[in-house]
């Protein structure tokens, strides 16, 4: 004799496929929207700024080194708070890195320079 099985949203009886998990569409997407709340929104947002950030610098920067001003940076809807990786220089310069594009303070308080990196960074 078969085994019952039931939706995984609204646990009505299934009836049709064996490999069938669900009643309906609805409850599919119910059950997967519900799955994807809490820690993954927050890591999916911030995956999303990372990128973004990421995309800025590689446009404002094709060439590997460029410097602009903070507001103009900022501007672009750039979020200075994220960034994947930190590398400090051996002359305590800091570059905060999206991936592999990255941005140092420079001394003038309103100016950054954009790099590319490099494979020996």
């Amino acid at each position: 004799m078969e085994e019952k099985r039931y939706c995984l949203e609204c646990k009505e009886l299934l009836k049709g496929r064996t490999d069938q998990k669900f009643c309906s569409d609805y409850c599919r997407n119910a059950y997967n929207n519900r799955k994807r709340t809490g820690h993954k929104q927050l890591v999916r947002r911030i995956d999303k700024i990372l990128h973004n950030n990421r995309n800025v610098l590689s446009e404002l920067c094709p060439q590997g080194k460029k410097t602009i001003f903070k507001f103009d940076l900022a501007s672009t809807g750039f979020d200075f708070n994220y960034f994947t990786n930190i590398y400090r220089t051996k002359k305590d310069v800091v570059y905060y890195f999206c991936y592999d594009y990255g941005f140092s303070y420079l001394k003038e308080k309103d100016k950054i320079l954009i790099v590319k990196k490099e494979e020996y960074i």
